[in-house]
């Protein structure tokens, strides 16, 4: 499933589901068919992905942290092969950032799936 973000102030951002339902559990949205970030909600939006990429910068691993033992093997497994070619939390978060930051700026809201 493809997740389409769209604001009156500027293009139309479009992820792949995982990346979209990280970042909307980032800022506190369920993920889902529709949804909303209004302009007010949208600088507290940014400030809790700036800060979950910094924790991730920080900790030196910029993936998902795993919910129990079994997963936390195959996420060590999987970033042995994917340091080379990960793509990190910043450079996936980075349009969806500017379409809130643009967004704000002009006191549109984002919505998705409408």
């Amino acid at each position: 499933m493809l997740y389409k973000f769209k604001s009156q102030e500027a293009a139309d951002v479009i992820m792949l589901q995982p990346t979209a339902e990280e970042l909307l559990q980032i800022i506190g949205k369920s993920p889902g068919p529709t949804g909303i970030v209004t302009a007010a909600q949208a600088p507290a939006a940014i400030a809790a992905i700036e800060a979950e990429i910094a924790r991730r910068e920080a900790q030196g691993n910029d993936l998902a942290a795993p919910t129990n033992a079994e997963q936390a093997r195959e996420q060590a497994d999987k970033n042995a092969v994917a340091k080379q070619d990960l793509v990190t939390l910043r450079q996936r978060a980075a349009p969806f950032v500017e379409l809130l930051q643009r967004s704000a700026a002009a006191g549109k809201d984002v919505v998705w799936g409408v």
